[in-house]
């Protein structure tokens, strides 16, 4: 499928933010036989009096600005072109999740290592409770492919999703407790679970083509930032996308921006303003086929 994506993220401030600094993770990346950009660009409003591009330890691109001057908004638009590609039916070659260890083993230390997502993260520590339980949903005699949808579609039986239940800042425990969240803690709950099991298990965030309901137009602006699942299924495997919010397999409705071992290493928006006052915030976002 060929895209045209235009994302909008705009903050308002009651009073004059004064400096600060800032890193944006929006830009999405080429993917070698999954994901293709053909144009892109970052616009920031107002500019800033600083911006760097480079590429953080996982590969991700990685917008750096600062202002040195108060600012009552900021603006961070991203528009591209780019083309995704369905993945081949999978013929299942992974292993069972007890032989993914050895597997591991003879794996380096590049960022995408599946060595880099086995431990404890920043916002993703596996406990007991979410263990015991993914345990309960596998089998000894499933592969580890067979783990990863039955465990997502398990979590996504017995969650419900609830934008008013979580902000970004929670817990996948407390999330996993109270079954219910948004995508992150979906993504969040899997990860931890994964983990648990010794399958490495990492997150991406992205953007994600709604449908409209039957009868009504497609409203501007209507689409999503969304974030889900990538979990190693092995060497012959590698890498297999998942989306626990909706049970199916990451396809060419989900498009990566950044892929990392939690919401902490791939924060769209990171950063400091000196503010007194409060502030607001929204965004946008538009997939739309191209010729559709």
């Amino acid at each position: 499928m060929l895209y045209d994506v235009r994302l909008r993220i705009d903050y308002g401030y009651a009073t004059p933010a004064d400096g600060g600094r800032t890193l944006l993770r929006i830009m999405p990346p080429t993917l070698t036989g999954a994901q293709e950009v053909l144009a892109a660009s970052v616009g920031i409003d107002p500019a800033p009096d600083e911006r760097r591009e480079r590429t953080d330890f996982f590969g991700n691109a990685l917008t750096e600005i600062a202002f040195r001057q108060p600012l009552d908004h900021l603006r961070l638009t991203l528009r591209a072109r780019l083309r995704r590609r369905a993945e081949p039916d999978r013929l299942d070659l992974s292993p069972q999740v007890a032989g993914l260890a050895a597997e591991i083993a003879g794996t380096g230390l590049e960022p995408l290592s599946p060595r880099h997502f086995l431990g404890a993260s920043d916002r993703v520590r596996p406990t007991r409770e979410m263990t015991d339980w993914a345990r309960a949903q596998v089998r000894d005699d499933m592969s580890a492919l067979e783990a990863l949808v039955a465990l997502s579609s398990a979590l996504n039986a017995e969650m419900r999703f609830d934008p008013g239940a979580t902000d970004a800042g929670t817990r996948p425990e407390d999330a996993f407790a109270a079954r219910h969240g948004v995508c992150q803690d979906f993504s969040h709950v899997l990860i931890a679970c994964l983990r648990g099991l010794g399958m490495p298990a990492g997150y991406v965030s992205g953007l994600l083509r709604t449908e409209p309901p039957p009868g009504q137009p497609r409203l501007e602006g209507a689409d999503a930032m969304h974030a889900w699942v990538m979990a190693w299924c092995g060497t012959e495997l590698g890498w297999v996308g998942h989306d626990p919010t909706n049970a199916c397999f990451a396809g060419t409705d989900h498009l990566v921006i950044a892929r990392g071992r939690d919401y902490a290493d791939i924060a769209p928006v990171r950063g400091w303003l000196r503010i007194a006052g409060a502030q607001s915030s929204g965004q946008a976002v538009d997939v739309l086929p191209v010729g559709a």
